[in-house]
């Protein structure tokens, strides 16, 4: 049998793409321009541009056409961690740290082991944790504006099992969660793998469209709402009482859950009150300490509605039974001490210094983040490809994150996410000028 045609001319693009005859960024034939020179039927052509756009050779872009992508740019950029090679410096990954973090663990570690029954450690722990860590976690949600029990306490192995948890817990697969179009990447990945579906809510400057949002909630069945009200990944927005009072008041009308994020929100000062302080009925907050303390000290918690906790204590103990006793004796005892208070005070500082810094080396760009954020966004212009950009940043030994990961709408943005908080102020200027020459270099 004849093999198709349009699997022909797939295998040709893919071979000229694969061999660098067609280089990174070239402009293939619109769809009508392919249909005159092959003389095929449009949607033929439209069958083989979306079958190497499947194959991760090409990107279909509204308004502009579709393009040859940088496959040597590894396709999961931005999420896995693997990409970043030793040697390279990383403004793809946050992982903030001071100095003297590593003796605030020794004297920790120190301390534990001369006080109390070590013994408890080792055995099994309820599934939401200790009742005095849960109320630790209470106390320490007080001085953000929020006021819960520690029964509506549940404490998980770090931030992105919470948000696993409440999904698990709350949702079943196809359900319609609505996020921002540019959102979370960690969360974008959790949706898929949970077979959810992602509706975007387009942006707007100063936040979420919520008209968007209220008329996609009359239009589709959309069950959960999520969102990063405080501090913002990857655009560093912080909503006002009155986008966040909206934001409540269309969760209300049509029944959602809100899934409130909170991971960065330590590093804003005197926001608004949290999405669950205004809507505790309806609202999960997620939080924990591996960006306010440290990445590796996996101990994050949720906060829900005490009817909803049972569920999530099921989900807690279907899937790691309990966090690890030590990682919470630890994080308890840094909470009740003032340590962590300390340290988030020393982060924001940090941040800081560090946007002060990356406005200096990018000035002239269009960066578009929060003054006390630990990364930047920063849109391309209309010519600019950032799938090459970041290819030739990594030639320098520069990481960096595309849009891709973050997008969940169907147009995604060329733009790269600049993550400040993982290298030494003196190397992030550095590698910052970096940045600017080749985004100049490639505009």
């Amino acid at each position: 049998m004849p093999r198709s045609r349009y699997k022909s001319l797939v295998d040709a693009f893919a071979a000229d793409i694969r061999s660098g005859r067609l280089p990174p960024g070239t402009r293939l034939p619109t769809h009508r321009q392919l249909v005159a020179q092959e003389g095929l039927a449009l949607v033929t052509a439209s069958r083989v541009y979306a079958e190497l756009e499947a194959m991760g050779l090409v990107s279909g872009e509204a308004g502009r056409g579709t393009f040859v992508r940088e496959t040597a740019l590894p396709p999961s950029h931005g999420i896995d961690q693997k990409d970043v090679a030793v040697g390279m410096v990383d403004l793809n990954f946050n992982y903030p740290s001071l100095p003297g973090q590593a003796d605030l663990l020794r004297n920790a570690l120190r301390q534990l082991a001369v006080s109390g029954d070590l013994e408890s450690l080792l055995r099994y722990q309820p599934h939401a944790g200790r009742a005095h860590e849960r109320a630790s976690v209470a106390r320490h949600l007080l001085a953000r504006g929020l006021t819960v029990s520690p029964e509506q306490v549940l404490i998980v192995n770090g931030a992105q099992q919470g948000l696993a948890v409440a999904l698990m817990s709350l949702l079943q697969p196809g359900d319609v969660v609505a996020a921002d179009a540019l959102t979370y990447s960690g969360f974008k990945v959790l949706a898929q793998s949970l077979h959810l579906e992602l509706l975007s809510i387009p942006s707007t400057a100063l936040g979420p469209d919520l008209d968007a949002l209220d008329r996609l909630c009359r239009s589709r069945p959309v069950r959960a709402v999520y969102s990063m009200p405080t501090l913002h990944n990857p655009l560093g927005w912080v909503l006002d009482v009155e986008q966040r009072t909206r934001l409540v008041s269309i969760a209300r009308e049509h029944g959602l859950t809100i899934i409130e994020d909170a991971a960065y929100a330590f590093l804003a000062d005197n926001p608004a009150p949290p999405l669950a302080d205004l809507a505790p009925e309806c609202t999960v907050y997620v939080s924990g300490l591996s960006k306010s303390v440290a990445t590796g000290l996996r101990v994050g918690f949720i906060v829900a509605p005490e009817p909803m906790v049972p569920a999530f204590e099921r989900t807690i103990r279907s899937t790691t039974w309990n966090t690890p006793a030590v990682m919470t004796a630890i994080a308890s005892a840094w909470l009740d001490d003032g340590t962590v208070e300390r340290l988030e005070a020393e982060k924001r500082r940090d941040a800081r210094a560090r946007q002060v810094i990356a406005r200096k080396a990018l000035a002239g760009l269009p960066c578009v983040s929060h003054p006390a954020s630990y990364f930047l966004w920063l849109p391309l212009s209309e010519d600019a490809r950032a799938d090459q950009i970041a290819m030739a940043l990594m030639r320098e030994q520069i990481a960096v994150s595309t849009a891709e990961p973050f997008a969940i709408s169907a147009h995604v943005p060329h733009a790269l996410r600049l993550a400040l908080g993982s290298v030494d102020l003196g190397t992030l200027k550095v590698a910052l000028a970096r940045v600017k020459w080749v985004v100049q270099a490639y505009s």
